[in-house]
């Protein structure tokens, strides 16, 4: 029963990590490649500085300051697979709120090829206060527009100002929902990122808010959840000749990584009250998995004595809640890994992790069937 859990686990982490990995393998577009927009854009493209901006969404920025040296061009582009709008921010400070964002999509209802670009203020975190065709951004006249082409799109500006904003933030809207007349209302991003540029040397980097709060409630929900309580139960399944040990080793796991789940927790709830990121089914799962986890150690308070009839039943009912919380704790590592839009790396390395644990448990359940 046991093997059979971790092998689900296994094939969970290989589908998850497989969706997650096949934006990569889309097409994209790169530096290297060469801008053609010459008859869809109603400016030159051809000498733009070039950049990847965003590496997990395929983000490229191009940019230029024009002879005339208070116009500049850009253009962003990005998979046209993620079927959704994209949006790149200027802001003062580098937050979302109290910026003028360019926001472009190609819709399934156009034919295909062209979408609208349209300028929006964000003078709040809901959807009613992103103000459509409002913002401090300077268009030139006429220069705005997106195009869907050799599936990449493609949203091209060109701005009046002496010099931009160095704060710029990316976007991608939630898949299939594009705004619409009348209002062109704009929906919450299904994800995004903050970075800074420096346009004089063409250089561009991250900036994620609160990173440090972003890691720790990363990494504590991980060892807790998703490694320390895996561990713990796989002491319980297959050391148990190794009594009294097996126990107080199982209960030493456990509550480490219950202590550090909370934790995690905590912090995610600290992370969510600052950044009014659009996280719910995240921060749903994590809550549901941390009821899992009290209703254990309330079970464990509980727990009748062996020769009790009742033990039977405890059992049934402290080994079926725990494999529901591993189970929903891997999915919601990964998928909020996935939220963070920073790469592939943790996904890699914590599904690496559970590999190792997923081959250390077959040995361990051979060997168990060859004791027995």
């Amino acid at each position: 029963m046991k093997s059979s859990l971790l092998f689900m686990i296994f094939i969970i982490t290989i589908d998850i990590y497989g969706l997650s990995s096949s934006h990569v393998n889309a097409q994209a577009d790169s530096c290297s490649s060469n801008l053609s927009l010459s008859n869809s854009v109603p400016f030159d493209t051809t000498s733009l500085h070039c950049l990847p901006v965003w590496d997990s969404q395929g983000f490229i920025l191009r940019f230029l300051q024009t002879n005339n040296a208070s116009i500049w061009s850009f253009v962003v582009s990005a998979p046209a697979d993620t079927n959704s709008y994209i949006a790149i921010g200027f802001s003062t400070n580098g937050a979302m709120v109290g910026s003028s964002a360019m926001v472009g999509w190609v819709s399934s209802s156009s034919n295909g090829t062209v979408g609208m670009a349209k300028q929006y203020y964000l003078s709040g975190n809901s959807p009613n206060l992103v103000e459509p065709d409002q913002g401090s951004l300077q268009l030139v006249s006429n220069s705005a527009t997106i195009i869907s082409q050799n599936s990449i799109l493609y949203m091209a500006f060109q701005l009046q100002t002496n010099q931009p904003e160095s704060q710029l933030l990316y976007a991608v809207g939630p898949t299939g929902v594009f705004p619409s007349a009348p209002d062109y209302q704009l929906t919450e991003h299904r994800t995004m990122v903050s970075t800074s540029i420096n346009y004089a040397a063409g250089q561009s980097a991250s900036e994620s808010p609160y990173s440090g709060l972003r890691r720790g409630h990363g990494i504590l929900a991980m060892l807790g959840w998703g490694i320390l309580m895996i561990i713990g139960t796989i002491v319980a399944r297959y050391f148990k000749h190794k009594d009294p040990i097996w126990f107080y080793l199982h209960i030493s796991l456990q509550t480490v990584g219950f202590l550090l789940g909370v934790i995690g927790v905590i912090c995610g709830f600290i992370l969510n009250n600052h950044l009014n990121a659009n996280v719910g089914s995240h921060k749903s799962i994590g809550i549901f998995i941390l009821l899992l986890g009290c209703l254990q150690v309330m079970a464990l308070l509980a727990r009748p004595n062996k020769e009790s009839k009742f033990r039977k039943y405890w059992n049934w009912y402290h080994q079926n809640v725990g494999r529901i919380l591993i189970i929903l704790a891997i999915v919601n590592i990964f998928y909020g890994i996935n939220l963070t839009g920073t790469g592939h790396g943790w996904t890699a390395g914590y599904g690496v992790l559970l590999g190792v644990l997923f081959i250390i448990t077959v040995v361990l359940e051979i060997r168990f069937w060859i004791r027995r």
